[in-house]
């Protein structure tokens, strides 16, 4: 009569923790739907924040590009005054030189 009894016992100890076990792990319509919106809920919101840094990123590329463009015309526009400046500066001593070589040779 001791085996059986202990049989019984260790039976109803399993059988309880066989309970015990699938109520942990037994999830309610309600619970999975939860998961479900804070799952959605954070893809959304991770989605939203990379579109974001992308557009911050877009923002950043074409205010570099329109610096460096301005840059550019800047850097042409005064390499066409120092041009424009040699080249008088040249005429000048054109002149001045055309004008002593005249001198002389009266």
């Amino acid at each position: 009569m001791g085996k059986s009894v202990m049989k019984t016992r260790t039976s109803l100890i399993l059988a309880a923790a066989v309970v015990a076990l699938a109520a942990c792990n037994k999830k309610t319509p309600a619970d999975n739907q939860a998961s479900a919106i804070e799952a959605n809920a954070s893809n959304e919101a991770a989605n939203v924040t990379a579109a974001g840094n992308n557009e911050a990123a877009n923002i950043m590329n074409k205010a570099e590009n329109k610096a460096s463009a301005v840059k550019n015309e800047t850097k042409n526009e005064a390499a066409e005054i120092k041009n424009e400046g040699a080249n008088e500066a040249a005429a000048v001593k054109n002149s001045a030189s055309n004008t002593t070589e005249t001198k002389k040779k009266k």
